[in-house]
């Protein structure tokens, strides 16, 4: 009896695998993929969270994915989605100038700066061009005049919470903001609220068709994430991000990633109090972008 109940078994282990080989590598690739992150962490220092998943479906990667970061630039796609929806709603126009003097003109401020110098000193900015600045170019001065144009920041925090958001707040305006203080909740997010808020505007019904393809455009144009997640993303995947950086070691990613003929990803990404070279944490966000790319693929092989 021994050898036909061993050959049996045998047999069932067999189909089984062939049958659901997904559930068998999703286990294992899990927590494979858990040691990982936990070991990017360690070299780089600091506190790392990642929420990774995809749209209407179950996370991919997580990891502290329900603990606070602070935000740094990852907001701005927030307040030009908070924007887009007054435009949707027909109380903002994309055409409608935001004007803007020397005074308002922070370090960082590649596209008002040179507008300004264009204009000879007094300059007026589009809203839609300053929610291209903002994201394309991570612009803070362009930014802030989109905070402006909200309301402040507490405006943004009211249409995050009337969107289902419960979590991410922001307190100030640049550069304050990325103090990225230890324990401060200001101008922070998680992981997971992140991912989902931007599944919200970028995936689900927030905002129009029309508006949620602007916006995605704005990302996939940006040009401040080549070392981070898109680094690691297989070249045939469409890729938007807004990165975000701050003082105490903080360097963030969120992104939107489309395989061909899947469904997008989301991701977000956040990694605070690191202590470790630039080109390393380059290295690691390199790392996890092939993390989400293996995470993907695996349930297919």
């Amino acid at each position: 009896m021994k050898p036909s109940i061993h050959g049996l078994s045998r047999r069932k282990l067999l189909l089984a695998s062939l049958a659901a080989p997904f559930v068998l590598r999703s286990d294992n690739a899990g927590a494979n993929a858990t040691d990982t992150l936990r070991e990017i962490e360690r070299r780089v220092g600091g506190r790392l969270g990642v929420s990774v998943g995809r749209s209407n479906g179950p996370p991919l990667l997580g990891h502290r994915a329900d603990e606070r970061f602070p935000m740094c630039s990852t907001f701005k796609v927030l307040a030009a989605a908070a924007l887009m929806a007054r435009v949707d709603a027909g109380t903002e126009s994309l055409d409608r100038t935001l004007p803007y003097g020397e005074g308002d003109l922070l370090k960082y401020a590649p596209v008002t700066r040179k507008a300004l110098e264009a204009a000879g000193g007094m300059g007026r900015i589009s809203v839609a061009d300053a929610c291209a600045a903002a994201v394309e170019w991570s612009d803070n001065t362009a930014a802030n005049l989109m905070l402006n144009a909200l309301g402040g920041p507490s405006a943004l925090t009211g249409w995050l919470r009337g969107i289902g958001d419960r979590t991410t707040r922001l307190d100030r305006t640049e550069p304050d903001l990325n103090t990225a203080i230890p324990d401060d909740p200001r101008d922070t997010t998680t992981p997971d609220a992140m991912r989902t808020t931007l599944e919200r505007v970028l995936v689900g019904t927030v905002l129009s068709p029309a508006t949620r393809t602007r916006l995605d455009g704005w990302m996939v144009a940006g040009q401040t994430g080549s070392k981070r997640l898109r680094a690691g993303i297989p070249p045939d995947w469409k890729v938007g991000d807004k990165t975000g950086s701050g003082d105490n070691g903080t360097y963030n990613d969120v992104a939107i990633l489309s395989p061909p003929g899947q469904a997008p990803i989301l991701a977000a990404v956040y990694l605070t109090g690191s202590t470790a070279p630039v080109t390393d944490v380059d290295a690691a966000y390199a790392e996890i972008g092939r993390m989400i790319a293996e995470a993907v693929r695996a349930p297919r092989e």
